[in-house]
């Protein structure tokens, strides 16, 4: 088998050392990018950070003795997969600065064309490229006209210092409730344009002495008792978002609480109008806090467009800015684009997904043979780690990649595929996700992001891979290639 692994995140760094632990050893990493590490290698800002505690954000086979605190800051997390790359020994298999611009099912394999034109052919695709990949900014009035510097959160320009100068951050999502604290002192002023108030929670974070570290990397043990009790409150956390009630009060009653303490004075305009959990809940221990400073304002109007020095708002006021920070989120729906996927008799895996992406298990699409996808549809949890699910996924795929090994080029069932979809739907339809717009649903109102219920129940539905659920695609006949040019540029 030669298996194609595209993103070198956390969910294609996971199924690479699994499948090579499996003895699948001929396998190359792409990655567009110059370095591992996927979101934790684009977002760089300041203030970025976790907001899952660090004891079940990481890899239940790579447990990290050396985290600094609870909630770790980027750098760190960024360093800690770039560990687990070394001591996995993948460094061999990464094919950093190579985009996969098509994969083509060729009748017995893929032919996979990277950015500078070649071709190359494998067994198996896995595309592991997250939904949080392709950064959104809004298409305002005048943008273009901004004299000053405008960046999105995920495309941070360490060139440009916010030092005395104004800032504008459009956007109160996750990296703005982490970014605004960051620079408020340090910037003359912040603008932070709120389109709606997130529900949030406290980050009770801790740093970690070297006593605590020492005791780590001594006792294993106590890492993996960490990683249980976290799990244990994500269990409460995921309870009030899937729909139980006493759950569901207990964490409306406390985000409720931090609001009431921390934004005196401007409670009103941070309190969400819409049910928790409809949107992502952030953890923060001083967004109110900040937002109360002298020297950041929180606007509520509506934006109504931008001039070359500021942003004007629908009440008539120019709010003056320097720099222009857009934490507006991500393309999340629009799974594996602009990557061209062409399946089994010409079918286009954009044209398949028109109305909107499914996948059994958000793994496996019927019609493109030997394709397993990592952290693909209906598989973002609104709770807990995505890592847990990223390894559900990578064991599962093992199991796949075995089967084909065995009896030649697999796809799963259209009927399994299709009975799948509708359980989601059925599900998702009935949850909190569906009361309001979010990135976790398509402008049409499907919910294709996230999994319907807890993290246990996934890894559970993921565990063993049922035969049944696949079936045998005829191969055409010929060896596959290694390497060729394309035709023609």
């Amino acid at each position: 088998m030669r298996i194609a692994v595209v993103g070198a995140g956390f969910g294609g760094i996971a199924v690479a050392h699994l499948l090579r632990q499996a003895g699948f050893r001929d396998l190359v990493i792409f990655d567009k990018a110059g370095g591992v590490g996927g979101v934790w290698r684009d977002n760089t800002y300041p203030g970025c950070a976790c907001d899952i505690p660090a004891p079940l954000y990481s890899y239940s086979f790579a447990l990290n003795p050396d985290w600094s605190q609870r909630f770790p800051p980027q750098p760190e997390i960024l360093a800690y997969l770039q560990r687990c790359v070394r001591g996995f020994g993948l460094e061999a298999a990464l094919r950093l600065g190579t985009e996969v611009t098509a994969a083509d099912w060729t009748g017995q394999a893929w032919r996979v064309t990277l950015g500078d034109g070649t071709t190359e052919t494998f067994d198996v695709l896995v595309p592991a490229m997250g939904q949080l990949s392709r950064p959104v900014v809004p298409v305002l009035a005048g943008a273009e006209d901004f004299a000053g510097p405008a960046m999105h959160t995920a495309r941070w320009d360490p060139g440009v210092d916010v030092t005395g100068r104004r800032v504008g951050v459009i956007g109160t999502g996750a990296s703005a409730i982490q970014l605004v604290p960051a620079i408020a002192g340090a910037a003359a002023h912040v603008s932070v344009f709120q389109r709606s108030a997130p529900w949030t929670l406290p980050k009770p974070n801790r740093r970690y002495g070297p006593w605590r570290r020492a005791l780590n990397r001594r006792l294993p043990a106590l890492m993996r008792a960490a990683r249980a009790g976290t799990w244990l409150l994500t269990v409460i956390t995921g309870k009030a978002v899937t729909g139980n009630r006493p759950a569901r009060l207990a964490v409306w009653a406390l985000s409720s609480l931090q609001r009431l303490v921390q934004a005196r004075g401007i409670r009103r305009r941070v309190t969400p109008d819409y049910a928790m959990g409809c949107k992502r809940v952030l953890f923060t221990g001083d967004w109110f806090r900040t937002l109360r400073r002298r020297d950041v304002e929180l606007v509520t109007a509506d934006i109504d467009g931008v001039t070359a020095t500021g942003v004007r708002t629908a009440d008539g006021v120019l709010h003056a800015c320097d720099i222009l920070v857009y934490g507006t989120g991500f393309a999340a729906t629009e799974f594996l684009t602009p990557t061209r996927i062409t399946g089994r008799d010409g079918r286009a895996l954009h044209d398949e997904w028109r109305a909107g992406a499914f996948a059994h298990l958000g793994i496996a699409v019927p019609g493109f043979p030997n394709m397993f996808l990592v952290y693909g549809p209906n598989t973002n949890t609104g709770n807990t780690s995505v890592v847990y699910f990223h390894e559900a996924q990578a064991r599962y795929i093992v199991q796949a990649v075995r089967l084909l090994a065995a009896r030649g080029p697999v796809e799963v069932r259209a009927e399994v595929a299709a009975a799948f979809d509708a359980e989601m739907q059925r599900r998702l339809g009935a949850s909190v996700w569906a009361g309001c717009d979010s990135w976790y649903r398509t402008d049409a109102g499907r919910v294709v992001t996230n999994w319907p219920g807890m993290a246990g129940e996934y890894a559970a539905r993921t565990a063993r891979l049922d035969e049944a659920d696949y079936t045998t695609v005829p191969a055409a006949p010929g060896p596959a290639g290694r390497k060729e040019e394309a035709a023609e540029a």
